[in-house]
């Protein structure tokens, strides 16, 4: 394994954040502890959770448990659709903190646009801006906002958010999305970077067997998943793979020493269906999405 260091970004408001990550989505709570410890030991040191995922607790423990320094460990967390408001999303951290075991967050972002419930998505994100000036979390930022999202909350926010987490692999880039954070100063974090977390239950050409992205991997010696990654970097993007296998966790970190060529990241930013494969930003409501995050 190179041991060449992981890039970092520099994320609005001077907080500087690894570019490459470990996520922990749809990792059960019995697996999360062993998955962020292996990813630990392995030289991620940017941990990604959410309060939907259930497994806030087994992340900190596992940081906990590491003997990492914490100041060493970047984390990142969401506050769920349920806890929005202003006062809702201030106990939000707390529940969160809680289980997390720490005083203070890295980064702290709202995990989707309420688009029936704006006004209430206006008053958690005040909130997270509150949090951010009492210095309980580092930088703030949004998940599955759309341009519109992002443009009717600039309108009355103070702070620009420091990172939108959204869905981009090869196959599904968002590129008005990554223009309008990028014209905000926002970086694009990539979840499902490599199209996996729904890849593995679709018919048809999967990112992992695209002919262009493993003709691309055979010719550096490389696998696709970690030209994927790499595409990412080179980019300029954030990205968090998720694997609960040791081996995965180890090959998605893997990508730091090569390069692709601007022919190769041209051949693949042409691979772009434009198919989402994740929930629609827009059909997100209270109604149909919304669970109650259970307290510390």
């Amino acid at each position: 394994m190179t041991t060449t260091s992981v890039p970092t970004i520099t994320l609005t408001g001077g907080v500087t954040m690894p570019a490459l990550g470990f996520g922990v989505f749809q990792t059960p709570p019995e697996e999360t502890v062993a998955s962020v410890r292996t990813a630990l030991d392995t030289g991620y040191r940017l941990i990604d959770t959410a309060a939907a995922y259930g497994n806030e607790r087994e992340v900190g423990r596992a940081i906990a448990e590491s003997g990492i320094d914490r100041a060493e460990v970047f984390v990142e967390t969401k506050v769920w659709i349920s806890d929005y408001g202003y006062d809702q999303t201030l106990h939000a951290f707390d529940k969160s903190a809680a289980k997390l075991g720490l005083d203070q967050i890295d980064l702290l972002i709202l995990h989707q646009a309420l688009p029936s419930r704006f006004d209430l998505t206006i008053e958690a994100y005040r909130a997270l801006e509150a949090l951010l000036a009492d210095g309980r979390v580092r930088a703030i930022g949004v998940s599955n906002f759309m341009p519109e999202h992002l443009d009717r909350l600039l309108a009355s926010a103070s702070v620009v958010p420091a990172v939108n987490q959204v869905e981009v692999h090869p196959y599904f880039q968002q590129p008005d999305v990554q223009s309008t954070d990028a014209a905000s100063g926002i970086v694009t974090q990539a979840w499902s970077p490599i199209g996996g977390i729904t890849a593995y239950r679709e018919t048809g050409t999967r990112t992992f067997d695209d002919p262009t992205i493993t003709r691309i991997a055979e010719a550096h010696g490389k696998t696709p998943a970690q030209v994927m990654l790499r595409w990412h970097l080179q980019e300029g993007r954030s990205a968090i793979p998720k694997s609960t296998k040791p081996a995965r966790i180890r090959e998605n970190f893997d990508v730091l020493d090569f390069e692709l060529t601007g022919e190769e990241i041209a051949q693949v930013d042409a691979l772009d269906q434009g198919v989402r494969r994740g929930p629609d930003p827009a059909d997100i409501t209270l109604e149909s999405f919304g669970r109650p995050i259970p307290e510390a």
